[in-house]
């Protein structure tokens, strides 16, 4: 199976733009799945809550998810992407999953950071898998990896890779996923965006790059750099995720002792 990412710079607001460079990256993408980052085409600092109302868009019905199910059918290919979505009178942190035969779902922030709590309404949908042929894949959104529960939860259900939009300015992530993968025995494909936003007096938020497929056994299989654009695209194997067995004596999650844990 081939997957990979974009990681690329979008500009704030400019949605058709933003698309463009998407679709024209995507056109040279020999893969089974790409994620995109968190926001992908709206941009990341808003300044209000109008304006975060302004760019969000109803799923799976507004111009970004119509676009990328184009790309998804043309190329074949299952893309997921972190989109501003607007559902009656909530905003939410949401990231789309399209393939080729269309919509698929759509998963919603759980863990909003930082000024996201002023404009997003905390996600509802629950972490979720989804069967795409090769692969089940779950989603998490940039900070949901903060909580080691966001992916477990999509290991549990049988998710063998996590995709995770993201838009990271804290230094950690890249160096956490591959425990993340390790703990769950799952594939990671953390994708982020690059470059920096600095809107309406705001403190300047500077993107880290370093998006990066991660295997079940904790190994950084790519990772791009700081500041470049980067369209990746590596080959795994997906069963490499179902086997939970560490050793004769030993199954990740069938040793666990749920009766045991405190929430």
């Amino acid at each position: 199976m081939r997957v990979g990412f974009y990681q690329y710079n979008p500009s704030f607001g400019e949605v058709t733009k933003n698309l463009d460079a998407v679709t024209a990256a995507l056109e040279r993408a020999d893969a089974d799945l790409i994620v995109l980052p968190e926001l992908f085409a709206s941009g990341y600092q808003f300044v209000s809550q109008e304006e975060a109302r302004q760019l969000a868009e109803p799923v799976p019905d507004g111009p970004t998810t119509r676009r990328l199910m184009e790309i998804a059918k043309r190329r074949r290919l299952h893309i997921v992407a972190g989109l501003p979505e607007r559902a009656g009178s909530a905003c939410y942190n949401s990231a789309v999953v399209v393939g080729p035969a269309g919509f698929i779902g759509c998963y919603r922030k759980t863990h909003l950071f930082y000024e996201e709590t002023l404009f997003f309404t905390p996600g509802d949908s629950g972490f979720q898998v989804w069967d795409i042929g090769p692969a089940k894949i779950g989603v998490m959104i940039c900070f949901d990896w903060y909580y080691p529960e966001a992916a477990r939860s999509l290991a549990v259900q049988g998710a063998d890779i996590i995709c995770h939009p993201s838009n990271l300015v804290l230094p950690n992530c890249p160096d956490s996923m591959p425990v993340r993968c390790l703990e769950n025995r799952v594939f990671a494909i953390t994708c982020n965006r690059i470059g920096s936003e600095a809107r309406g007096g705001k403190d300047r938020l500077t993107y880290i790059g370093h998006s990066e497929v991660v295997t079940p056994k904790g190994v950084i299989q790519y990772r791009a750099s700081r500041d470049r654009d980067d369209l990746a695209i590596v080959d795994i194997d997906p069963a490499e995720a179902r086997n939970k067995s560490l050793n004769r004596y030993n199954d990740l999650l069938r040793d666990r002792r749920t009766s045991l844990y405190r929430t």
